[in-house]
């Protein structure tokens, strides 16, 4: 069963970096042709932190522009958001929405289980 999981979060100090990956658990070859980072802090909604389609065009919520870059790796089976100059405004659950394609199935969407990502000042 295809499922996407999320890694790299965890505990930073306001200035730091870290580097969140999502990848797919599955037996058969896949690639990711497009997604995004979502957030969720504490009592807000969820929101989309960073997206890009298929011809690799990135798009950014204000509040990151300059600090997070979304990316994927050559394979195309991960892809990952970096993360500098965090500050404690960026606390908060982290989920991968990526739109898997494999060799039979079409292309179609999968979320992540989140990770956590605590910045103290």
């Amino acid at each position: 069963q295809m499922q996407l999981v999320e890694s790299g979060g965890g505990p930073v100090q306001a200035g730091g970096s870290l580097r969140l990956s999502c990848t797919a658990s599955s037996a058969t070859i896949f690639r990711i042709n497009s997604g995004g980072w979502y957030r969720q802090g504490p009592g807000k909604q969820r929101e989309l932190v960073a997206s890009f389609v298929s011809d690799g065009a990135t798009t950014y919520a204000d509040s990151v522009k300059g600090r997070f870059t979304i990316s994927r790796n050559g394979a195309k089976d991960t892809m990952y958001l970096q993360m500098n100059s965090l500050n404690t405004d960026d606390t908060a659950v982290y989920y991968c929405n990526a739109e898997i394609q494999t060799a039979i199935h079409t292309p179609r969407m999968y979320w992540g289980q989140g990770t956590q990502v605590t910045v103290s000042a």
